[in-house]
């Protein structure tokens, strides 16, 4: 297995291509920018020759009240998450077709559910459940295989910060912090990234064969309505 890695981010890449036991093609790049996608694939292309799988899994939104949010806000958190989705989904199509490859999309509960303060991430997200959807109908056709996850609330770096900043707030230890919080929002725990992967792994592997369209919600139970 080959892993091409691109995000903003050069040492973060540099530090996660130290940590595979496999070759890596970093590229610090802006997907935000129209042209990246095509770049990201192509360098990719000409480093290893195909395109097996592709994970969208870049952007983060910003909350807030909704008639604080900008336009910019707005433009900025689709530009990312869902732009950045698309055109890399664009950009490698005609190569997952060649491979009779996969796509996997991680999206986000907030796509379900509507929350006041989550106005443009579950609006991102709600269009990127709908993306999944059609890409996995001109999939049938394409035999590209297309499917989505929706994490709650998983151990990253930001809701470290939001632990930390709850905890620092009501003078609680960080592990106190985060039972509460996971409590509030209606779960036992928060979940791990490596619960994430798991799921990219089942969905890309050929025991998912038959997946397609599908949209999975690891949560820990958040949502439920149907």
């Amino acid at each position: 297995m080959k892993i091409s890695a691109a995000a903003r981010s050069r040492d973060q890449l540099d530090e996660l291509a130290k940590s595979l036991r496999t070759e890596c093609l970093v590229q610090a790049i802006d997907l935000r920018r129209p042209e990246s996608a095509s770049a990201v694939v192509d360098a990719t292309v000409a480093k290893f020759g195909r395109i097996d799988l592709l994970v969208n899994n870049a952007g983060a939104t910003k909350r807030g009240d909704f008639f604080e949010l900008t336009d910019a806000d707005w433009e900025d958190g689709f530009a990312l998450k869902f732009f950045g989705a698309m055109r890399l989904s664009r950009a490698a199509w005609k190569h997952l077709m060649a491979s009779k490859g996969t796509i996997v999309n991680i999206i986000g509960v907030g796509g379900r559910t509507g929350n006041a303060d989550f106005t443009i991430g579950g609006s991102v997200n709600a269009a990127g459940r709908l993306l999944t959807k059609a890409l996995a109908d001109r999939g049938v056709n394409d035999g590209v295989r297309v499917n989505a996850i929706n994490p709650g609330f998983i151990k990253t770096e930001r809701l470290t910060v939001r632990v930390k900043s709850f905890a620092e707030e009501h003078r609680l230890p960080m592990s106190e912090a985060e039972a509460q919080l996971a409590k509030a929002t209606g779960v036992a725990r928060f979940g791990e990234p490596g619960e994430i992967a798991a799921a990219v792994a089942f969905l890309a592997s050929p025991a998912c064969g038959f997946c397609h369209g599908a949209l999975l919600d690891i949560d820990g139970g958040q949502t439920r309505t149907l």
